[in-house]
């Protein structure tokens, strides 16, 4: 017998044993729902327990101890098979002790025959779901504080996946809005040069250099309005953002002086910067060809740039949204018109609002969304006095183009965009989508950070996946190096690839995504604990035992794994599938790399206790063989859900 969830066979076990015995005491059990179990707190009291007996006991009128003593009496042990021993502890719990002999039989013969099927298990009623990741501007290169989206959302689509979901991977392409028109400005006024570097990074240079140009000219522009007018805070208020700026400047200058000077002098001969820039940016949203062809080029070669980043990363796309698509096909129009006739928006101060505070009272949404009492939705711009767009409206028209090609959508998109994302959702409600509204699940991400360095975008100040990915292969390196000299030298290299890559992921992904990470290369390349080369490593050394044994293990007498430490093991293994589920369910990646991590700490343990080629009686060193068999491919699977290769040696 084999089962792609062998921990679900022992409840079901125990269910049965515990259903049985309710009947024949003759206790009414309508008043459960379900029978839950946990794992008790030190393993000698048993693998599983339940308080079922808390909740009898106001029926019964008994202590719920004396009602668990009498169930376990009541239990026909003729009918144990992974179940060893039920035993009533506590002040009424019913803890259950697993026949390791069958149970590990179950477990690891399942794990072997199912490989990398195993643990993996399917939804009853799969989706087509939509996982919307990175979706980063095409501004300047991903940077560190960026990666986290794609490392997340990655995952987030393997896990969906591999529970067997039909998943759809989407960048939206933000290419609609002044930022873009401002690289854009920048680009023409420099001639439309081609990249001569990797394109995304050659473009940051330009769009932070010309932003900073931009803004000097508006400010000075500003003050000389603001001294006509004698306005004297707003003089000093003004003198304190432009010497901001000028400081900004000259660290550009200092790091780009020819690119520095060239803009300099090209912007500078334009009387207002600020005007062109405002003129592409509404000629690109109304699908004027010039400027469609200029901000699509310069778009495309940041692009470029990200899909290479990305790609080495291991993260891929099954379709790339551009945002100004969606608003040349009309279909932005469209739902604002939709908008407009229900009594949720009005005209305020020249600009387009959507009362959501309205919306959440009118369709009572404030407990299905988590609301507080005294939190009033703020209103949403949906169309500036200028007759532009924002962003939250067109991704009120990109969700609803979503829905039509999913049943699920899930937006990866940091913790501060959270009231974007909850007015997109009322505003949805609005529309009469409320179904679709009750499907956009908003995936939020806490922040990256680094010890002793501040990033700042403006400043052009910023450490580039790039740059951390390149770091970390040549770290990695060097610990291959050090610990494996005899590796050909091209293997060292793939492997250090494979781990350095493999450090980065893990990194982004281990903590609960609503904490901030703290990027530290102490911890990302850590062999010794909790980092992927660490569980990269184990899986290596299961490998090379298995190799080294250079035999199949074809009598493992499961009866002699009789060690503490090899059962532990055992029902590890028995728990991927629950935790997979779990993880899934939750949107938690993180989960996948925490139980990956412990049942790593748990095989070195292991390891470093137990002989495992040369035990003795041959049929012990069998079972162990394949028990670390079995640990190779669910610590292969629980890395790949995470998007991490599992090298087999290091």
């Amino acid at each position: 017998m084999i089962s792609e969830n062998p921990l679900a066979e022992l409840k079901k076990e125990c269910e049965i044993l515990l259903r049985e015995a309710l009947k024949k005491l003759q206790i009414e059990k309508s008043l459960i729902k379900q029978f839950t179990f946990e794992k008790p707190p030190v393993w000698d009291f048993g693998q599983l327990a339940t308080s079922i007996c808390f909740e009898l006991t106001k029926q019964t009128a008994e202590k719920p101890l004396t009602l668990a003593q009498r169930l376990v009496q009541a239990m026909d042990k003729s009918k144990f098979s992974i179940v060893k021993e039920a035993t009533a502890a506590g002040a009424g719990y019913i803890n259950f002790h697993a026949n390791f002999e069958q149970f590990s039989a179950l477990t690891i013969e399942s794990v072997r025959q199912l490989d990398a099927d195993y643990g993996l298990v399917k939804a009853e009623k799969p989706l087509k779901v939509i996982v919307e990741h990175t979706s980063v501007n095409p501004l300047h290169p991903i940077h560190v504080g960026q990666a986290r989206n794609p490392i997340l959302g990655d995952a987030v689509a393997r896990m969906l996946s591999a529970r067997g979901h039909t998943v759809f991977r989407h960048y939206y392409v933000d290419d609609v809005g002044r930022q873009t028109a401002v690289i854009a400005y920048g680009y023409e006024k420099l001639g439309k040069p081609k990249p001569t570097e990797k394109p995304d990074h050659f473009i940051g240079k330009i769009y932070t250099i010309t932003s900073c140009l931009v803004e000097i000219n508006r400010l000075k522009r500003e003050l000389e309005r603001a001294k006509m007018v004698s306005a004297e805070e707003e003089i000093l208020k003004i003198n304190r953002e432009l010497d901001d700026w000028m400081s900004i400047a000259f660290e550009l200058k200092q790091k780009h002086p020819e690119l520095f000077e060239t803009l300099l002098q090209k912007i500078g001969e334009d009387l207002d910067p600020e005007k062109r820039i405002n003129e592409l940016n509404k000629a690109y949203e109304a699908g004027e060809e010039n400027a469609k062809k200029l901000i699509r080029e310069v778009s495309q070669f940041c692009l470029e740039g990200f899909k290479e980043t990305l790609s080495r990363a291991g993260v891929l796309y099954d379709s790339w949204d551009w945002e100004s698509d969606l608003v040349w096909s009309g279909l932005v129009a469209e739902v604002l018109q939709k908008l407009k006739q229900t009594p949720y928006v009005s005209v305020l101060g020249g600009v387009l609002e959507f009362e959501a505070e309205k919306v959440v009272g009118a369709f009572d949404l404030r407990e299905k969304l988590g609301l507080r009492k005294d939190y009033a939705v703020p209103s949403l711009t949906l169309v500036r006095a200028d007759g532009t767009t924002l962003y939250t409206t067109r991704d009120i028209a990109y969700t609803v183009w979503k829905f039509g090609k999913a049943e699920k959508c899930i937006n990866v998109i940091g913790m501060e965009q959270s009231l974007a994302q909850l007015q997109l959702k009322i505003a949805l409600y609005a529309l009469g989508y409320g179904r679709h509204a009750e499907n956009l699940t908003h995936f939020a991400y806490n922040l990256v950070t680094l010890p002793g360095y501040k990033m700042s975008s403006r400043r052009g100040r910023y450490i580039t996946l790039d740059e951390v990915l390149d770091e970390a292969v040549k770290r990695a390196y060097e610990e291959v190096y050090k610990r494996s000299p005899q590796l050909p030298e091209h293997e060292k290299q793939k492997v250090a690839e494979i781990v350095g890559i493999g450090a980065v992921r893990y990194a982004l992904v281990e903590v609960d995504p609503a904490k901030p990470v703290e990027f530290s290369w102490d911890r990302v390349l850590n062999f010794e604990k909790n980092s992927a080369p660490y569980i990269q490593y184990s899986h290596a050394r299961a490998c090379s035992i298995l190799l080294k044994a250079a035999r199949k293990p074809e009598k493992p007498a499961y009866n002699l794994l009789k060690e503490k430490l090899e059962q532990e093991l055992v029902f590890a293994l028995a728990e991927f599938p629950n935790t997979f589920i779990e993880a899934t369910e939750t949107l938690k990646p993180n989960l996948i790399a925490e139980y990956a991590n412990t049942l790593a700490d748990k095989f070195n343990t292991f390891y470093n206790a137990f002989s495992v080629i040369k035990a003795e009686p041959p049929e012990l060193s069998d079972a162990r063989l394949a028990l670390v068999d079995a640990i190779r491919i669910v610590l292969k699977n629980a890395l790949n859900l995470i998007g991490i290769t599992a090298p087999e040696r290091m």
